[in-house]
């Protein structure tokens, strides 16, 4: 099941004002090139997630004008009746190509390239950015929480706190591939297959004339999917006891152990110690304690060295809010056109030097070390350029360019995959657990430096001889104007 909306309208208004410019101006049919990339890590992390390749295949494949959205631009009247008539045929006929999704990504890499006639590659670049921009975001966000957790499962559970409903539903998502086990929010389970988890509320234990009440009447309910939350009155005092009461008495006598207990609120590495320590002295060691309450990687990081005994977390705001870093600066720029077959390369030139793009069609590989099997560097080509295993080959950093060192004994894996070929999706698209699995995958092949959440060694992204002096005779090129 998928969400399917007619999005073709969730476009930046100018977007539309360029198209109907460049109809006039006979530009409609150029041939064009698009990198979107992005310039900065969230949380100065040493890697990004790639995210939401999904849902852009659903949205160019569902990408019409309906005659509502016509007669809404007909009210305009800034848009002559010829390119209406343009709209109401209008479709995506161009290539994609896009690194898969649960991929690591790294600044000003293209991420995903358009090849299309150029008012159909300038349209789709809001949905494109948006799609992006969130779900990589939180997929990141969600990775560096698994990872500060060590081992233990972590739960996305930031439905009512995420800025919308949509950001609730994909952001489930987007956690998942990082490595969530599964989320609060209903709707991904059914339309993603995202286990849904949770159990209950104070509310619910608040309803009941006693907290040993709710207890037995919510295992009674679920004998064998036991979990009580205990902060409701006093965690020591009577949440846990009463909690093993009920076990006792409700869940042992029915033939099931009790899945574990939830603490929300208070000194939660003391009351977690403490919790285990009741529990196994009363016969539940195996009786699992979930943590909540505005958790993130520092937090758990924290608790973690403390030595609290939690099993499992549930984070909420500052996951699928990427509270600490809550923009995910990808952009979406030209960079070539086609005049007469051939590919003419284009820049755009700013004293902020991170805002200088890189011109020309492109592909990007990743270097494999042999030996450890793990990633050594990215380099980005023009498109027509491979990178030959059985040599040495030479990398050096862009922007310092006596930088330079020899690689030998490498495999190269091509990151940008075909998506659309003239309008047709040509790719098969995975399961949500295959690119969960994935993004495990490739994150364990880079080094732990990459990983540190503070100072991590910057991973390099370099780019070919050919293409590093194409750009900077481009640069000196208008310089001179």
């Amino acid at each position: 099941m998928k969400l399917n909306r007619n999005l073709t309208l969730l476009t930046d208004f100018y977007e539309l004002t360029m198209a109907n410019g460049y109809f006039e101006n006979d530009k409609g049919k150029t041939t064009s090139y698009f990198d979107l990339f992005f310039r900065d890590i969230p949380d100065d992390g040493g890697f990004a997630i790639m995210a939401g390749l999904e849902q852009i295949i659903e949205y160019i494949n569902n990408l019409h004008f309906d005659e509502e959205d016509i007669a809404y631009l007909r009210d305009k009247k800034i848009f002559s009746e010829e390119f209406l008539n343009y709209l109401q045929a209008f479709k995506f006929t161009g290539n994609i190509w896009a690194i898969e999704e649960g991929m690591p990504i790294f600044p000003f890499e293209p991420v995903l390239i358009v090849k299309a006639p150029i008012i159909e590659a300038q349209f789709i670049e809001t949905m494109l950015l948006i799609t992006i921009n969130h779900q990589s975001l939180i997929a990141t966000k969600a990775n560096r929480i698994v990872r500060a957790a060590n081992n233990h499962a972590v739960m996305e559970f930031g439905s009512r706190r995420a800025q919308g409903y949509d950001a609730a539903i994909y952001g489930a998502r987007a956690a998942y591939i990082g490595g969530c086990v599964g989320t609060s929010c209903t709707l991904s389970d059914k339309v993603f297959q995202i286990p849904a988890l949770g159990t209950m509320g104070h509310s619910f234990v608040q309803m009941f004339d006693s907290e040993y009440e709710a207890f037995a009447s919510y295992a009674k309910t679920y004998p064998d999917n036991c979990t009580l939350l205990v902060d409701t009155y006093n965690v020591l005092k009577s949440g846990v006891p009463n909690a093993i009461k009920v076990f006792n008495d409700v869940v042992v006598k029915l033939g099931y152990r009790p899945k574990g207990i939830r603490i929300d609120s208070g000194d939660i590495t003391y009351l977690s110690k403490t919790a285990r320590k009741i529990l196994d002295e009363a016969g539940f060691p195996d009786c699992k304690i979930i943590a909540s309450n505005s958790l993130d990687e520092y937090i758990i990081r924290e608790l973690i060295s403390q030595g609290a005994k939690i099993d499992l977390y549930g984070v909420g705001e500052r996951l699928i809010t990427s509270k600490s870093a809550p923009v995910f600066g990808g952009v979406y720029k030209l960079v070539a056109i086609e005049k007469d077959s051939e590919i003419i390369p284009k820049i755009k030139v700013s004293e902020n030097v991170d805002k200088i793009t890189t011109p020309g069609f492109k592909q990007v590989y990743r270097i494999f070390d042999n030996k450890t099997n793990k990633a050594l560097a990215d380099v980005i080509t023009l498109s027509d350029e491979v990178i030959p295993e059985n040599e040495a080959y030479e990398i050096f950093d862009p922007n310092s360019p006596w930088k330079r060192k020899t690689l030998t004994n490498f495999t190269v894996k091509t990151l940008l995959t075909p998506i659309f070929r003239n309008g047709k999706c040509v790719y098969q698209v995975p399961s949500i657990v295959e690119i969960r699995n994935r993004c495990q995958k490739e994150i364990d092949k880079l080094w732990d430096t990459v990983l540190r959440f503070e100072n991590p060694h910057k991973y390099y992204v370099d780019l070919s001889q050919k293409l590093w002096d194409l750009k900077n005779d481009m640069l000196y090129e208008y310089s001179l104007k």
